[in-house]
């Protein structure tokens, strides 16, 4: 059966690609979508040479391909991509298959034509993508090297001085005359190298969002009002210190210790960038369903480059002695885990603005801080403290034993329970560490209460995210002690969570 012209002709017309027919290198047949894709009618477009579609580079193969199509024998010849040309001139991006076939008026070439202009836009934009992720992820690594170059650089400085007081305070105590007041004095330079340790790690903590967080109905003006004598003595009297409140300003919900440690993070910074002195102005407005807060200084300013990194952990350009370089990275954190965002707009010559937006709205107001029991010592009661770190597990027991409480010691969760199992007697409290390895703190606790309902469970940890509820809170009905702790303060604790 021979196929009619008029079959061919729908055919034709029907691809939805370009075809076009050529012979002797000119263009004998197209169908309407040729027309459209090149822009030229198709009773112009027949009879012209096929060089009119093609760019200069597409000439320069033009050889090559029409000794394929005269030498070449009948059938596909294959797929290229390559760029066309418009009639207007536009360049785009094309994808052809040629077939040769023999016919009684000669030999032809029947091209197939795609535009692949939105296949090449997907490419790009997925190429862009990739090297965006690529550059994000060296972005990441480096940052995370920073960190830890950062926090190697400041622990070291710490444990510098720890170690060799320590070793001091031994070879005296040891020497044939002690002397106690040398010894109490190199004693109070370890215990203040751990303090500047514990701060750094709170810091570390509220940058990583994973700061143990008590939020609670803040009335943001007042809080400021309440601190401005800290951050009047934390500027000098080199800066003027400038609030301006809000009217009508709507409660947050927010830790306020968390509050005013990003306020005086954010004077320190002031204070630096006006050596010469100036002005800090704080002030704060209702936003919608938004609170306000700027701060302000009239300082030295910042470059570009130094303001797109200055929330960076450990980013500074201080000295090593004036700075960690986590004032920002901690303001960031604190905002961030509030459910709110900061900004910073800076230019040299004219000083620096930090912006911060948190959402109004209080929940209800949650109990206060317990006060603080009239005595912390033991009444005979047992407590079971589980502790992964040995050194630590004996100074919470000797803390515990020697203020007047029964202590069962163990070093995880299945060693805690096996000994709760053969104890005859009550015990009153677990004193958990959080994370510990092969059983959680958590876990236990769930265990051993199953076990033991009239226990009651007082955590413990540096590291407090098994317990935490989202934004950072602790979960309903959990008591944590974070680390590292003073004897006074677990003192407290233990007392504070018996008398529940």
């Amino acid at each position: 059966m021979e196929w009619s012209e008029e079959l061919a002709g729908g055919l034709l017309q029907a691809a939805p690609d370009a075809i076009l027919v050529l012979a002797d290198g000119r263009i004998v047949l197209a169908n309407d979508r040729a027309g459209q894709m090149y822009g030229w009618p198709i009773e112009e477009l027949v009879g012209q040479s096929i060089e009119v579609l093609l760019t200069d580079h597409s000439r320069a193969l033009a050889p090559e391909r029409r000794r394929l199509i005269e030498e070449g024998p009948p059938g596909s010849i294959g797929r290229i991509v390559t760029t066309a040309r418009r009639r207007d001139g536009e360049e785009f991006p094309v994808e052809s298959s040629t077939a040769l076939v023999d016919t009684a008026q000669g030999r032809v070439a029947v091209a197939v034509v795609r535009d692949v202009t939105e296949r090449a836009r997907a490419e790009e934009e997925k190429d862009r993508l990739r090297a965006e992720a690529h550059a994000h992820r060296s972005q990441r690594l480096e940052s995370l090297g920073q960190l830890a170059g950062g926090i190697a650089h400041d622990f070291n400085n710490m444990l510098g001085v720890i170690l060799n007081y320590a070793n001091f305070v031994i070879e005296e105590a040891e020497s044939a005359e002690p002397d106690v007041a040398m010894i109490a004095s190199d004693a109070m330079q370890v215990v203040r190298a751990g303090r500047r340790g514990t701060d750094l790690t709170h810091q570390l903590l509220a940058f990583a969002r994973r700061e143990v967080v008590r939020p609670q109905p803040v009335d943001l003006n007042a809080l400021i009002t309440q601190v401005q004598e800290l951050l009047r003595r934390t500027l000098g009297e080199h800066v003027n210190l400038i609030f301006r409140p809000g009217c009508g300003l709507p409660m947050i919900t927010c830790d306020p210790s968390q509050i005013e440690q990003m306020l005086v993070n954010l004077a320190l910074n002031a204070r630096d960038a006006m050596p010469s002195g100036g002005n800090l102005v704080i002030d704060t407005a209702a936003l919608g369903d938004r609170v306000r807060l700027r701060v302000c200084d009239s300082g030295r300013g910042m470059p570009t480059d130094v303001a797109e990194r200055a929330f960076e952990p450990f980013f500074t350009t201080k000295g090593s002695a004036e700075g960690s370089g986590l004032g920002l990275a901690t303001v960031y954190g604190i905002v961030t885990q509030a459910g709110g965002e900061v900004t910073l707009n800076s230019e040299v010559g004219l000083g620096t603005t930090i912006t911060v937006l948190l959402p109004a709205g209080a929940t209800p107001a949650a109990d206060g801080a317990p006060e603080r029991p009239a005595a912390t010592g033991g009444r005979g009661e047992t407590l079971l403290v589980v502790e992964d770190e040995d050194a630590l597990r004996d100074v919470a027991g000797r803390i515990l034993t020697g203020a007047g409480y029964r202590v069962l010691a163990a070093e995880g969760g299945v060693q805690a329970l096996e000994l709760a199992a053969g104890h005859d007697g009550r015990i009153d409290l677990l004193v958990s560490d959080v994370v510990m390895p092969g059983m959680l703190g958590k876990e236990l606790a769930e265990r051993l209460v199953v076990a033991r309902p009239g226990t009651r469970v007082l955590y413990m940890s540096g590291y407090a995210q098994p317990v935490l509820a989202s934004q950072g809170t602790l979960d309903p009905g959990v008591a944590l002690l974070e680390k590292p702790f003073t004897a006074d303060d677990l003192l407290v604790a233990v007392r504070r969570r018996l008398d529940g």
